[in-house]
């Protein structure tokens, strides 16, 4: 029996969100499968990925096949690289001790990088609300002078038929009776 690690699709359509699991390779994508080892969601900006590393590992380390999206998933989140790490433990190229100090410098610099991609969409996320703020309060200021100008046309006309109606009345009886 060969073991997969692969996604298993949930979510609604347009929306999919995915588990990462462990399964026979016969059995069907969102069927059966051995253990649930983490989630992937698509999503968000950046992904989201929930993964039980240690699982993750062991299985890897059992012979379990990633399929080609969970293997770049294992890859950013490192079980790969503890993986090849470990490997040069067992035939001698360097000790536990060097193997986590690599592991500890690679997992910085990618929470680093990690960090800066949150940091930057967070930037432009308050331009972008900066500028649409901008633009709404311009649209706001030139509906505020076309009301005004209404406002202003209509109350011109106003006096205008008031001053007529002071001037001659609009009935005619009523103008006699004056006289």
């Amino acid at each position: 029996m060969s073991v997969k690690i692969r996604l298993a699709r949930h979510g609604r359509k347009q929306h999919a969100y995915y588990h990462i699991v462990v399964a026979n390779s016969r059995s069907p994508r969102d069927g059966r499968f051995i253990e649930r080892i983490g989630s992937y969601n698509p999503n968000t900006n950046p992904v989201t990925i929930d993964l039980d590393f240690d699982k993750a590992l062991t299985w890897l380390n059992n012979g379990a096949q990633p399929t080609d999206t969970c293997r770049t998933i294992l890859s950013h989140k490192g079980v790969l690289m503890k993986k090849h790490l470990l490997e040069g433990v067992k035939k001698g190229a360097f000790d536990l001790e060097a193997a986590e100090a690599k592991y500890e410098a690679w997992v910085k610099e990618k929470e680093t990088a990690t960090q800066a991609k949150k940091d930057s969409l967070a930037a432009g996320f308050n331009e972008e609300m900066k500028n649409r703020l901008k633009a709404e309060v311009k649209v706001n200021e030139a509906r505020l002078a076309e009301i005004a100008k209404k406002n202003l046309a209509a109350a011109a006309a106003a006096a205008a038929a008031k001053a007529k109606t002071v001037e001659s009345p609009a009935d005619p009886a009523v103008a006699t009776e004056e006289a």
